[in-house]
């Protein structure tokens, strides 16, 4: 039986939904099809959809196939599932829609919803939170016109931010407070030294007496900023506006503790305070999580990215980012498997596209992809983590890791390929790149159109439903443009300014100077 879904949203796509129990993977000629002449691209790009492909997966309680973070992690986690199946939604939408239903379906009556749903267990033991399930549940919901979702995902999300202020707000500051390693995922941190892995009796409402418990994190509290910010969005798609003022109202709140509590502007760094109002001056990947939610205003990420993200001495490592500073005396040497001591991690890399483009650092971003890809390409085996100096992988993580093949899909596509991110597509141009050689990458975008960027001649002609959009020679640039196909701007992609010219339909060609990270428009 098929029943209705409901757009909710101007210029959401109105869909038809297979009940929850029935959805269908999508047939092959929608998924997004790349190709290049690149035959080492090509091989470790498509033995990263094969891995994804082998990691959809049923669990326990949920008919339905999810995502699973893969190699030795045979469940779906909180903290990275919805995330990573939402960037694998054009090619599963089945599996991005049941990786965030499967939370809502085991969320406990308090409100809890799990960290985890594993082959062993459902666990309940700590909170483990990083990209907000909200968001992506909004992203995913706003990009289908999937009103089943977003009610679903509304509510739950709702009483999930409550059981976070009841439970996890005890010293009353309004901040979200950490009770053990495993809420923020960062297994064998030096962050953490000497704090239990998981809450008392896998409880996620107690902590440990000691420890300098409960803390104060600023990554946690980011998370429940993105999320408010999110839920004011499904408020107002769903007509109720009161909650979507109160939801702004509480997000902005809660980016001001943040801010004035956490922050440290000496270092330019974000620290977790803890029981004695003491900070925990390790300077780890919290920096790139509060960015991810766009806690900070420009001028206070460009003091973090001077001073840390930046910095070739901390962060801004040959292969980034260190999970801790390489200058930073707790980076841990020998790196040892599964270690957010300083490995630099695959689920890091991918989420750098919540939050580089947004403070404008799109042509670094290329740089960190283009170091990730390489990577990968010398050792295709897609495992957890990478020395952020040598690049090479832990061996002594197991391989067919799912962030890690994501990592090269979505890479690859960022790098030169078109994404549809709301109702703009980038056409990401980069004619000399080693992976555009001969390539074309096709993408349906959302409202049924197909967008084709193919590269010949020594430039890349972009087409959408058929229809000649642009042709660009010379040079690297991002063009924007509406889900119409008409030229909203240019972005710079390369550390070097481009000149690059640009032939719209119907228009003479235009030589464009465009600086690094810059926006520009064509000249009439």
């Amino acid at each position: 039986m098929i029943v209705g879904r409901r757009p909710f949203l101007a210029g959401a796509a109105a869909a038809i939904a297979l009940p929850a129990t029935a959805r269908a993977a999508p047939a092959a000629s929608s998924a997004p099809v790349f190709t290049t002449s690149n035959a080492r691209w090509q091989n470790a790009y498509d033995k990263a959809l094969a891995v994804l492909a082998g990691n959809v997966r049923v669990l326990p309680y949920i008919p339905n196939p999810v995502l699973i973070e893969g190699s030795v992690y045979n469940g779906i986690w909180q903290e990275c599932g919805p995330h990573e199946a939402l960037v694998y939604r054009h090619w599963r939408p089945d599996v991005a829609r049941a990786s965030h239903l499967t939370f809502f379906a085991l969320q406990r009556a308090d409100g809890q919803l799990p960290a985890n749903n594993k082959l062993t267990e459902t666990g309940f033991g700590q909170i483990q939170m990083v990209v907000p399930i909200a968001a992506t549940a909004w992203e995913l919901a706003h990009a289908t016109g999937d009103a089943e979702l977003l009610e679903a995902s509304y509510r739950a999300c709702s009483a999930w931010d409550g059981w976070l202020m009841r439970y996890r707000n005890t010293r009353g500051t309004g901040l979200v407070e950490g009770f053990c390693t495993y809420d923020t995922g960062h297994d064998n941190s030096p962050r953490w030294q000497g704090v239990p892995d998981q809450c008392p009796n896998k409880e996620a409402k107690r902590y440990p007496s000691g420890f300098g418990l409960p803390r104060l994190c600023p990554d946690l509290s980011a998370t429940v900023y993105g999320a408010r910010r999110a839920l004011a969005e499904m408020a107002r798609a769903l007509g109720r506006g009161p909650e979507a003022d109160r939801w702004t109202e509480q997000a902005e709140a809660i980016r001001r503790l943040i801010l004035t509590r956490l922050y440290v502007a000496e270092d330019a760094a974000f620290y977790d305070l803890d029981a004695a109002d003491r900070f925990v001056r390790v300077r780890g990947d919290i920096l790139t999580r509060v960015a991810g939610e766009h806690v900070v205003d420009q001028a206070v990420f460009d003091a973090m990215w001077q001073r840390q993200l930046g910095n070739p001495k901390a962060f801004w490592s040959p292969f980034p980012f260190p999970s801790i500073a390489l200058d930073d005396p707790s980076f841990v040497r020998p790196i040892p498997r599964n270690s957010w001591g300083g490995a630099a991690q695959a689920l890091t890399a991918l989420r750098t596209g919540r939050w580089m483009d947004h403070y404008h650092r799109s042509a670094e971003h290329g740089t960190l992809m283009n170091r990730w890809c390489e990577a990968i390409q010398q050792d295709p085996s897609f495992r957890q983590q990478i020395d952020p100096q040598t690049g090479a992988f832990t061996q002594e993580d197991a391989p067919n890791y799912s962030p890690a093949a994501l990592v090269m899909v979505d890479f690859t596509w960022r790098l030169v390929g078109v994404q549809q991110v709301g109702g703009e597509l980038h056409w990401n141009c980069r004619p000399a790149h080693p992976a555009a050689r001969g390539a074309r990458a096709v993408l349906r975008t959302d409202q049924g159109q197909v967008a084709t960027l193919a590269y010949e001649g020594g430039g890349a002609t972009l087409t959408l439903g058929g229809t000649r959009v642009a042709r660009i020679d010379g040079g690297h640039a991002r063009l924007v443009t509406d889900t119409a196909g008409r030229l909203l701007r240019l972005t710079g992609i390369e550390a070097e300014t481009q000149q690059p010219t640009v032939t719209l339909m119907n228009r003479s060609p235009r030589r464009v100077a465009l600086a690094s990270n810059a926006d520009a428009t064509l000249p009439a």
